[in-house]
């Protein structure tokens, strides 16, 4: 039976049927994780295919393991979950991978000007040299790898010039070229060579000019040219400067139609051209010196060229032969070889082109811009600082991966600079002597379809140097190799026994390979998977599969279907709250089985009766009964979790209002009916409201009360039960209010008119004052600003009229 709980999101149990009951702090805890989700998911019907699928899978071997209604891959599942389904640990096969280093030589620690010649090949950069890495399915093994530049590593450098016309000056610069940079290199390798090639462009139409004088001098003017080339190797490599200024001395100019040049023709023949070239397995590097742009792949249709170059080397008297019949190489084409030969690229070029071969510096790794002047006079200089610059920076790159396995890289840079993704890949500002490292993960999704040991290999870009790495897969169980062919414990033969179940040969099905795959869906093995003769096979839960029920897995791993018919499950049962069983209880065959005390269909009803106490200590305030943890009160009028309210209830001090009053006080509205309504409780009079009982005092509950009699008078008393007892304990004296005292009310009013009227007159004597005073002021202004003269009556007026005649001009 299987059986959950699911108040925990991520709970199972398994168990193998026998017991009839569990533990509830078993069930109440936590017993394993739905990862083992994945590994039941993925229907193993093997060892082998169970270990794939996930390294949290394991397999049990136990033959006693199934249980009825189980299929064969129940017997993959997560560790946990296996404990717990009570299968041995000692029976679960569960292999795990792991690394081994086959060659670890320790990295070169010496000093250029003390230590002993070393060939290059007894140099060692990195650290360790060979690994056997083995691999399960989604386990990653990590591994670490150390950096270290070595002091006084050769150095070959092969440089490549573009010998159109518009170099002319610069070659006329580099004659002293060699021996002026085996000097400058003197300071960073005793061990240093150089050598020399020159191009120019395909030897076909439209890239120069045929006609037979061309062909032998294609210059215009006076100019002395040579006949136009590819590719031609003019030195290789060499210690020996002054035999480089030599033959670089000797060279003339060639010329060309069309502006940009087939650069990449050279670079490809100087890549895979070892032998010819010198390399030797040290520090390579290219110098690629031009003034114009480059042709790539497809351009050479214009001269009738589609043929892809093959990348291999067709140096003939070291000259370059075959540029009339391949195309030009590509960008990604040129990367791979460059990566292949360990070279890398110093691309010498004028400002003008800098924009551009800055962009394929972005697609070449380990490769480097330098601005070179017009005539290439600061060329050593340009070398020195794109040597600097690319030795400064390691970048690891690893082989084609098979398929499935994938590699995550983290560097431990200088000053303990961590670098993830990309960046995990390369470790910059390096310098002689510093240790870098690199931890490297390593993880297979899945076995190859042969199943054989895999080689990678990872190296520094760059450097001849290289890790190799053998992938061995775990693709089986070891139990598988101890199985039993053709064994008795399979039905007749038909199967292999091996990790504690048969392994089915080829057409046949079923636990033990009881069946054919073509007799799996007959009418006589169906009437064994139908329940009491009924219609539907395995409960329209499971599959039929040879007479026997295997039942259906969903989407949710949580829930599962059981039984001989697979009539039973764990998701079906009652809820409540929208929990399953209400979350008391687990959920077997569609019945709810529920903890102590719950009961109920989803064991909803709760036999605890704590939460019905009320704060009185009686169950439900003695007004109800307790069903499933919550009160049920008996009469309606109460209410509340413990039948604590009654809101149409008067409450105390109003219901024992007039009885109070009739008794202590002769008065109220049972004053009448006193003696036969009043006589339930006893009456005790005190003289103040000091003497009343305090709730501090008592032993048991009491109630103060104040109460208003028609007379608005105030009366005090306390309402109290002891011992089945009711008393009520009255302040003798009544509180009334008393009446208002006429006479100051009198004579406030009279003294309050008689001062308002004072005030009034005060302040209508003020305002007079100020308008009096106003008006004089104004009168005195007034009279100083009359001025007229005092011998002359101002109202006088004469009687005579004098007329002017206008027109009179006094003649």
């Amino acid at each position: 039976v299987i059986v959950f709980d699911l108040t925990q999101s991520h709970s199972v149990l398994v168990t193998d049927g026998s017991a009839a009951t569990f533990n509830s702090s078993i069930i109440s805890g936590s017993w394993c994780h739905l990862e083992g989700s994945i590994c039941i998911k993925a229907n193993a019907q093997s060892c082998g295919e169970c270990i794939q699928v996930s390294e949290t899978c394991g397999w049990c071997t136990d033959e006693n393991f199934l249980t009825v209604g189980e299929s064969k891959s129940a017997r993959c599942d997560d560790l946990e979950s296996l404990k717990k389904r009570n299968c041995n640990e000692a029976k679960i096969e569960n292999p795990r991978g792991g690394v081994t280093i086959d060659k670890d030589k320790p990295v070169t620690d010496r000093k250029k000007d003390k230590a002993e010649k070393l060939k290059p090949e007894q140099i060692t950069q990195i650290q360790p040299q060979k690994l056997t890495v083995t691999l399960r399915s989604d386990e990653p093994q990590t591994f670490r790898l150390k950096f270290k530049r070595a002091e006084d590593y050769p150095i070959d450098l092969y440089y490549l010039m573009d010998l159109s016309f518009s170099m002319e000056d610069d070659l006329e610069n580099l004659k002293n070229l060699g021996t002026d940079l085996m000097k400058e290199m003197q300071a960073i390798t005793s061990d240093f060579r150089i050598g020399f090639g020159s191009f120019v462009e395909k030897t076909v139409m439209p890239y120069i000019s045929t006609t037979p004088a061309r062909l032998i001098n294609p210059c215009t003017g006076n100019q002395n040219c040579t006949s136009p080339f590819s590719y031609k190797n003019v030195l290789k490599l060499t210690n020996n400067g002054a035999e480089f200024n030599r033959l670089v001395s000797q060279q003339q100019i060639s010329g060309n139609l069309d502006s940009p040049e087939g650069g990449f023709d050279a670079i490809m023949q100087v890549a895979v051209c070892e032998e010819q070239i010198g390399w030797r397995n040290v520090t390579r590097l290219l110098v690629f010196s031009t003034d114009a742009g480059f042709h790539f792949a497809g351009d050479g249709k214009l001269g009738g060229i589609v043929l892809p170059n093959d990348g291999k080397c067709h140096l003939e008297n070291n000259i370059y032969t075959m540029s009339h019949y391949y195309d030009y190489p590509s960008i990604a084409h040129l990367v791979q070889k460059l990566s292949d030969h360990n070279i890398q690229t110093i691309f010498a070029v004028t400002e003008e082109f800098q924009p551009v071969y800055k962009e394929l510096k972005n697609l070449i790794p380990k490769s480097a811009v330098g601005t070179l002047s017009s005539n290439s006079s600061n060329v050593i200089k340009l070398i020195i600082d794109a040597y600097n610059s690319l030795s400064s920076e390691v970048i690891l790159e690893n082989g084609r991966l098979p398929e499935g396995v994938s590699i995550t890289y983290k560097s431990i840079c200088k000053n303990d600079v961590v670098g993830t993704g990309e960046n995990g890949r390369k470790c910059s500002n390096i310098s002689i002597g510093d240790e870098v490292y690199f931890n490297i993960s390593i993880e297979s999704k899945k076995c190859p379809s042969n199943g054989k040991s895999e080689i990678i290999k990872i190296k520094p870009l760059g450097f001849t140097e290289e890790v190799e790495l053998v992938l061995n897969f775990i693709c089986d169980c070891q139990c598988a190799s101890k199985g039993e062919p053709n064994s008795a414990k399979c039905h007749e033969g038909y199967g292999t026994f091996e990790c504690g179940a048969c392994k089915c040969n080829e057409g046949r099905i079923g636990r033990v390979c009881e069946c054919s795959k073509d007799e799996v869906r007959t009418e006589d093995l169906d009437a064994n998977c139908r329940k009491d003769n009924g219609t539907d096979i395995c409960s329209n839960n499971g599959d039929c599969v040879c007479g026997t029920c295997e039942c259906k897995k969903r989407e949710n791993p949580a829930e599962v279907y059981s039984g001989k018919y697979c009539e039973c499950d764990n998701f079906n049962c009652d809820r409540s709250n929208n929990k399953l069983c209400g979350g008391h209880g687990r959920c077997e065959c569609r019945k709810c089985i529920c903890d102590t005390n719950y009961t109920g269909s989803a064991c909803d009803c709760s036999l605890d009766t704590t939460s019905c106490l009320a704060k009185n200590g009686q169950i439900c305030n003695g007004r109800g009964t307790c069903e499933c943890g919550s009160c049920k009160c008996t009469n309606a009028k109460f209410q509340g979790p413990t039948c604590e309210i009654c809101p149409t209830c008067p409450g105390v001090c109003a219901e024992h209002k007039e009885c109070v009053q009739c008794r202590a006080f002769k008065a109220g509205e049972k004053k009448s009916t006193c003696e036969q309504d009043c006589k339930y409780f006893n009456l005790i009079t005190v003289k103040d409201r000091e003497n009343l009982p305090q709730p501090t005092d008592q032993s048991f509950p009491l109630t103060h009360c104040k109460e208003r009699d028609a007379n608005d008078c105030w009366f005090y008393y306390t309402y109290a039960v002891r011992n089945d007892t009711k008393e009520v304990y009255v302040v003798e004296k009544l509180d009334c209010p008393r009446g208002p005292d006429i006479i100051p009310i009198v004579a406030g009013v009279v003294a309050g008119i008689v001062l308002i009227g004072l005030a009034l007159l005060l302040i209508w004597k003020l305002l007079m004052i100020i308008h009096d005073r106003r008006e004089f002021a104004k009168f005195e202004k007034e009279k100083m600003n009359a001025k007229w003269d005092t011998g002359e009556n101002p109202i006088y007026k004469s009687a005579v009229t004098t007329v002017v005649n206008p027109k009179y001009e006094g003649k």
